[in-house]
C-alpha cells in the first residue's frame, strides 16, 4: 500500500512519463496505466500483479516506489531458477475436472 508520508506521491501521468517508450514509440496510456491498477498485469509465472494507487477526490494517484515495485514483480528472475510456465485454460479445467471427481469420490 502507497504511504502519502513516505513516498514519492506522482500522477498517473506523471507515471506514465517515467516509463521508456514501448511499441511504435508510444508511452503507456493514462487507461492503460489505470488497466495495471485495476485489473493488473500477468507476471512471468502467471500470477497477476497489480500497480498500487490511490483514488484521492476524483483521480488517481500512485507513487515512484510503487511502480518500481510494480516492474519488479513482473521482471522474471534471471538467477537460474525459473518459475513454472502458467498452465493453459484445457490444463486448468482438467486439472478441476480431475479434482471434483476426486472430491465427488470422497464423498465431499
Amino acid at each position: 500500500m502507497i504511504d502519502l508520508t513516505r513516498e514519492s506521491v506522482i500522477s498517473l501521468s506523471q507515471a506514465a512519463d517515467l516509463l521508456p517508450p514501448g511499441r511504435g514509440g508510444a508511452r503507456p496510456t493514462l487507461s492503460c496505466m489505470l488497466r495495471w491498477i485495476l485489473k493488473g498485469a500477468r507476471s512471468p509465472s502467471g500470477q497477476r500483479v497489480h500497480l498500487e494507487g490511490l483514488r484521492v477526490g476524483g483521480r488517481w494517484i500512485t507513487s515512484r516506489e510503487a511502480l518500481q515495485r510494480f516492474a519488479e514483480a513482473l521482471t522474471p528472475q534471471l538467477n537460474g531458477t525459473q518459475a513454472p510456465p502458467p498452465r493453459s485454460d484445457s490444463k486448468r479445467r482438467q486439472a478441476s475436472e480431475r479434482a471434483a471427481r476426486e472430491l465427488e469420490r470422497l464423498g465431499i
